[in-house]
């Protein structure tokens, strides 16, 4: 893989990493800025309690963990070019519903519309990013075509 576009990577995926390890530094207030946004339907409620039970911790907790977790673990993962297309999709569909519950620019007014419709343009950026990341063609060997034609 050409130098340049490991930095890239790395570049891209800081934001991520950062991200991820405040959440996790700070369980308190991501769990509070979840339990305020966050509306899980009711068909989940039966298997969210079971989870609570297991675990001991209410579920706002639990996603706080897995959020900061997956941006950490996911972010890491694409610098060092491991299960890349795998995270970035995950990384997609984790950015997509951020942007639903905590940047819904559609239903404010004021500051707090352009604020907030400013991180969901840089969102809506950030999954650009992982698609490209996802859909970059993989490396394919000499042995399998006689030829090195991958990056």
């Amino acid at each position: 893989m050409p130098a340049i576009v490991t930095v890239g990577r790395v570049l891209f995926v800081v934001l991520f990493v950062f991200s991820g390890a405040s959440k996790l530094f700070d369980i308190a207030s991501t769990t509070q800025a979840i339990t305020e946004k966050v509306v899980l339907p009711a068909m989940l409620t039966q298997y969210t309690a079971q989870l609570e039970g297991i675990t001991g911790m209410p579920t706002a907790q639990m996603l706080a963990i897995l959020a900061g977790a997956l941006e950490v673990v996911g972010g890491l993962l694409i610098a060092l070019n491991f299960g890349t297309r795998t995270f970035a999709w995950l990384l997609v569909l984790f950015v997509a519903v951020t942007t639903f519950y905590f940047h819904n620019f559609w239903d404010m007014t004021g500051a707090d519309r352009i604020n907030n419709m400013i991180h969901a343009l840089k969102n809506l950026s950030l999954i650009g990013g992982l698609l490209v990341i996802a859909g970059y063609p993989r490396p394919v060997a000499m042995e399998d075509s006689g030829r090195y034609t991958g990056v």
